[in-house]
């Protein structure tokens, strides 16, 4: 087994607040081992322009309560070609880069295990998603904060709804997956949650939210996850079925901005060191999960094998609730 002297370090895909937290984990507790750590600028494109920069232990201080990225990120579909991986392997072995650490999504973990199968560099994949949609790890980086923001966001919503006698569609994060607009809907009381994993039915939809005005509720919230239906076309159908007064608001990319809160700051740092500690110990392409709490280390192949399906029991308990 090759001794590790020199790693390099990549956020990809999407942003997520905690990702500078993990940064600063590895970069210190690699350093302190005595490796060299290199940081490629927006991910995979960094190291195909050769756009990089050596990492000291201070270099990275003050960047944990940060949102966003100080590497900065980026999508690199051209990363799918062999050839383009192949090129970056090359660049990789004449710096003389002994391991990464791939910060990201189910794409960016694809782009790693490809690059080590076909290449030869060994990876650990941090779970880096405010979807929550990457299998084997209970929590990734950046659910909580995205999902403490989307609280805040619409609990501010339901001051004005109830003072306009108003129903808000709110639409939030989640093409596949419906986590942010599941537990943020829970967190708020709302009236509905449309998600991708379970069908609308607009009728039953218009019919709960008729009965509970006239019970006299003067407030109502419909949060609607962006992969399974348009807001509009929510704010369409209950208008034209039981005449509400509608408003839409899209929280957009404010989903993943944002201090970190602490869970991310602690979950991040010890994601960060974890994975240092898998390097060292020769445990390569592994992702750094958290299971009720302890952190594991799950073969790639096996992440990238299964899709993360959502808590029915949690649908259920908030089809009660609302």
């Amino acid at each position: 087994m090759a001794t590790i002297k020199k790693i390099g370090i990549l956020t990809s895909g999407g942003d997520a607040p905690g990702m500078n937290a993990v940064i600063r984990s590895v970069t210190r507790c690699a350093v302190t081992e005595g490796l060299e750590v290199y940081g490629f600028l927006r991910g995979f494109a960094g190291i195909l322009d050769k756009d990089y920069r050596k990492l000291s232990y201070s270099d990275v201080g003050g960047i944990m309560e940060r949102g966003g990225t100080i590497l900065r990120t980026s999508r690199v579909p051209e990363f799918k070609l062999p050839e383009v991986r192949k090129t970056a392997g090359n660049i990789l072995k004449e710096m003389g880069i002994d391991a990464l650490v791939i910060i990201g999504g189910e794409g960016s973990l694809t782009g790693g295990n490809l690059l080590a199968q076909e290449q030869g560099i060994p990876f650990i994949g941090i779970p880096a998603s405010i979807d929550n949609d990457i299998a084997h790890t209970d929590m990734s980086i950046g659910v909580d904060t995205c999902l403490n923001t989307v609280v805040d966001a619409m609990q501010k919503l339901k001051d004005t709804a109830s003072s306009h006698e108003r129903a808000f569609i709110v639409e939030v994060m989640g093409r596949t997956s419906g986590y942010i607009a599941l537990m943020s809907g829970l967190a708020i009381g709302a009236e509905a949650i449309i998600i991708p994993e379970v069908p609308v039915d607009y009728d039953s939809l218009a019919e709960k939210m008729w009965s509970e005005r006239k019970r006299g509720k003067i407030n109502s919230i419909v949060v609607v996850a962006e992969g399974s239906a348009s807001a509009y076309t929510v704010a369409r159908h209950l208008e034209n079925r039981i005449g509400f007064d509608t408003r839409i608001s899209i929280l957009g990319h404010i989903q993943r901005g944002g201090s970190p809160t602490a869970f991310d700051r602690i979950l991040a740092s010890r994601m960060g060191y974890e994975a240092v500690k898998a390097l060292l110990e020769g445990d390569y392409n592994v992702m750094i999960g958290l299971s009720r709490n302890d952190l594991v280390r799950i073969s790639i192949d096996q992440v990238l094998s299964e899709k993360k399906s959502i808590d029915m029991t949690i649908v259920k308990l908030a089809g009660i609730l609302s």
